[in-house]
């Protein structure tokens, strides 16, 4: 019982992160000790069913409860605080850095924690993500969709297409820790309908629902739903065979993205959407040492 309530409280905290653009929903995973478990989980679905299901049942009630329940608060904070929270979320960030470092410079299985002389290539596995990332930022889509209501009312099939595939993608970045699936969704120019198509969900239990706008909703979210289905399950089995095979370029690669997202999210206009003072400024100071203390911890006893 206890376990399923850990369980489901793991989900919230990545259902609501995946909320927010930049914030990887599997650098929280790794945070929270739940990354490798449910990386297995995926895979190996079938083997010892009624364990994973006792795992992934709390865990996927958290995670949809975190973005139904919590998308408002999120919002809300990053509209009034957005300073403050988002160096909450950076120092998250952060303080997971130094862990991963370290298990970079690990040899691969080596039940010894044998630490091994950093390479060269390795090095550039660390440099090219980063970078890469660093570029994507620059490349996002400021502009997008802004008539929510009417683009959710005229989807067309080819626009159902390119929200799959763009769910592939999303799904993709959710597994793998220093990218944001919301994030990509962002760089797409879909993060705004999404979140206006989940958040419009609850209309669905007003008198204002109807078939129309249930029907509209999920032209949307159906196809997210199944690209993100079919992008993490393949992407799952994929970063296991790395982490089996290939530990340290594994780390280092993700190691490289961290480092980029922690800048990313600096730069990142919804960061100062809130407007600055002093005593916003303290704040976030604060948020951020709280973000990184609590990692830190969580990760060293965890990684």
């Amino acid at each position: 019982m206890l376990k399923a309530i850990r369980n489901f409280f793991n989900g919230l905290a990545f259902g609501i992160t995946e909320t927010i653009p930049g914030v990887s929903g599997g650098t929280i995973a790794l945070i929270l000790g739940f990354y490798f478990e449910l990386i297995e989980t995926i895979n190996h679905f079938t083997e010892n069913f009624k364990k994973r299901l006792q795992f992934l049942i709390p865990l996927i009630i958290g995670v949809v409860s975190g973005i139904l329940l919590f998308s408002s608060l999120i919002n809300f904070l990053l509209m009034y605080f957005s300073f403050p929270t988002m160096l909450f979320f950076i120092g998250l960030i952060s303080g997971i850095i130094p862990h991963i470092y370290a298990r970079a410079r690990v040899k691969n299985n080596d039940e010894t924690q044998e630490v091994k002389k950093i390479k060269f290539t390795e090095i550039l596995l660390i440099i090219i993500p980063f970078i890469i990332l660093i570029t994507l930022s620059f490349l996002k889509n400021e502009t997008g969709l802004t008539n929510y209501e009417e683009t959710i009312s005229n989807i067309t099939f080819p626009f159902m297409i390119f929200i799959f595939f763009s769910g592939i993608l999303a799904a993709a970045a959710l597994v793998i820790p220093g990218i944001s699936g919301s994030f990509v969704l962002l760089l797409l120019g879909l993060y705004p309908l999404i979140i206006y198509s989940v958040s419009s969900i609850r209309q669905l239990f007003t008198d204002n629902g109807t078939l129309e706008h249930f029907l509209n909703i999920c032209k949307v979210l159906g196809p997210l739903a199944l690209g993100v289905i079919i992008g993490g399950l393949s992407m799952a089995r994929l970063i296991e065979k790395l982490l089996k095979n290939y530990q340290t370029i594994v780390y280092s690669v993700i190691l490289g993205l961290l480092s980029a997202s922690v800048i990313v999210l600096f730069k990142d206009p919804i960061v100062y959407k809130s407007g600055l003072s002093i005593f916003i400024v303290i704040s976030g100071i604060i948020t951020f040492s709280a973000g990184c203390v609590l990692s830190f911890f969580l990760g060293k006893k965890r990684l």
